[in-house]
């Protein structure tokens, strides 16, 4: 007999029925992938604002001190003189190297935290860091009782302070409590598609209230994961299951700035056994000649030889032709190369370049 998997769906999945959205399967959730359309969306963010459902998200609460408690031997990045009221970017990773999950620590306290973490295998996530916090914390796994909705677009702060008047006195990657519709709520500035923006962690069973009070601005318009994914891409941002997974390591991912190498984590020994022998692969950065897009799994060429694999494709609204990132031998001297992405008979001449793709936005302002 064949069962058949079920995908778990947010607290606003009749909302996003109602709104003509198309449903997808994501990560283990029924997830909108786009309303009016991807490119409508993208457009929306990038000059408007848009709210986006991220309630798939897992959120965990750590109650103890940075080191006593464990915590900071599982994440990468430096917590233990993390400002109040402030988060930070990092990675949990397996005892060889590979990437567990990218994360968010909050530091809600002086000894109290909450973590955010990616949609897939929430509770997997939760079993490891029980597993590796000390008898001196206190964990908990708030995931089923924490909405999320992302405000995002050079105008969110404009609509947002409707609401929460104080909000212009956060920085980016800084958050604080603040009254909303009669909660009290984290609101942090931070976000996934370079523009300004807002993640509000807001009740699970109130979200909808939230949610239509937003949409109630006709300023704003809903946005789904297809827009997103072409936002996130455009800034260079990893996205786990393509760009990360346990198979890759923070050195091969590029992301070296969100490691600190002066305290203990779990992984180090692997990391620093990579920077010693040098690591096989590395991240990189390209662009297509016109407006065909590179797409996750095609092969990269330098001329007949294939050295790598793209990660993650798409087509740039901004730049009007494809952008990709990808996974090549580091072996290899790309200088002067002719580089093509695709399969053996068909590809396309792409060329390297820097992240971010998109320069733009409202990021910081």
């Amino acid at each position: 007999m064949i069962v058949e998997s079920i995908e778990k769906q947010t607290p606003l999945y009749q909302e996003h029925l109602h709104c003509k959205a198309r449903m997808v399967p994501f990560a283990g959730w029924s997830m909108p992938v786009q309303y009016e359309g991807i490119l409508a969306e993208y457009e929306q963010t990038r000059k408007g604002v848009s709210v986006f459902d991220t309630s798939h998200m897992g959120e965990f609460t750590i109650a103890g001190k940075a080191r006593e408690s464990g915590l900071d031997r599982i994440v990468t990045q430096r917590i233990v003189d993390l400002p109040l009221n402030t988060c930070r970017y990092g990675m949990m990773l397996n005892s060889q190297g590979g990437i567990i999950d990218d994360l968010i620590v909050y530091r809600v306290a002086e000894e109290q935290w909450m973590i955010v973490v990616n949609a897939a295998d929430i509770e997997q996530k939760a079993e490891y860091f029980k597993k590796n916090l000390t008898v001196a914390a206190k964990f908990k796994n708030i995931s089923q009782q924490t909405g999320k909705l992302d405000i995002q677009g050079p105008l969110s702060r404009q609509v947002l302070a409707e609401l929460v008047p104080m909000i212009d006195q956060l920085e980016y990657f800084s958050f604080n409590e603040f009254d909303l519709l009669g909660h009290r709520v984290i609101i942090s500035r931070t976000g996934y598609t370079g523009e300004l923006g807002y993640e509000i962690y807001f009740p699970w069973d109130e979200l909808i209230v939230l949610w239509k009070k937003l949409l109630a601005n006709k300023m704003v318009k809903p946005a789904g994961l297809g827009a997103r994914d072409v936002l996130r891409l455009e800034m260079g941002y990893s996205l786990y299951g393509q760009d990360l997974d346990l198979t890759i390591s923070p050195l091969e991912a590029g992301l070296n700035g969100f490691i600190d190498f002066e305290k203990d984590f779990i992984g180090k020994d692997a990391l620093l056994a990579q920077k010693q022998s040098g690591v096989k692969r590395k991240m990189v950065f390209f662009t297509s000649e016109g407006r065909q897009s590179p797409r996750h799994h095609y092969k990269i060429f330098t001329e007949n030889a294939p050295i790598g694999v793209v990660t993650s494709g798409t087509f740039s609204p901004s730049l009007r032709k494809g952008i990709g990132m990808g996974l090549v031998d580091r072996t290899i001297d790309l200088k002067e190369k002719k580089l093509s992405v695709g399969e053996q008979n068909n590809r396309m001449i792409v060329y390297l370049t820097q992240r971010p793709f998109y320069k733009n936005g409202s990021l910081r302002n």
